[in-house]
């Protein structure tokens, strides 16, 4: 089992930032590819990001390409998510995951984290 508890969330203005933290316990963090989602209201969870087991490797929605970073620190077994220049599109409950490979797909990992509110406002 892994627990993945995310914070940072909350409420910005247009133009702002925010740093999205996902802690991870239990199995061995690095055997994991990790991934954030999003959930808008009404909308379906899509993909943001993700990294992979070694952190070499990371791959973002085109939505947020230039604009997010994915990173994780061994370390504090933490995946971060830094959000810069955010719109009122980018409204949404933020979720980390972490499964076998780094893939675009929720159905790709096994566990998730309780999400965080992210609200953009203008």
């Amino acid at each position: 089992q892994v627990q993945l508890v995310e914070s940072g969330g909350g409420l910005v203005q247009v133009g702002g930032s925010l740093r999205l933290s996902c802690a991870a316990s239990g199995r061995t963090f690095i055997n994991y590819a990790m991934g954030w989602f999003r959930q808008a209201p009404g909308k379906e969870r899509e993909f943001v990001a993700a990294i992979g087991w070694s952190g070499g490797k990371t791959f973002y929605a085109d939505s947020v390409k230039g604009q997010f970073t994915i990173s994780r620190n061994y370390a504090k077994n933490t995946v971060y998510l830094q959000m810069n220049s955010l719109k009122p599109e980018d409204t949404a409950v933020y979720y980390c995951a972490a499964g076998a490979m780094m893939v675009t797909t929720p159905g790709g990992y096994v566990y998730w984290g309780q999400g965080t509110q992210v609200t953009v406002s203008s």
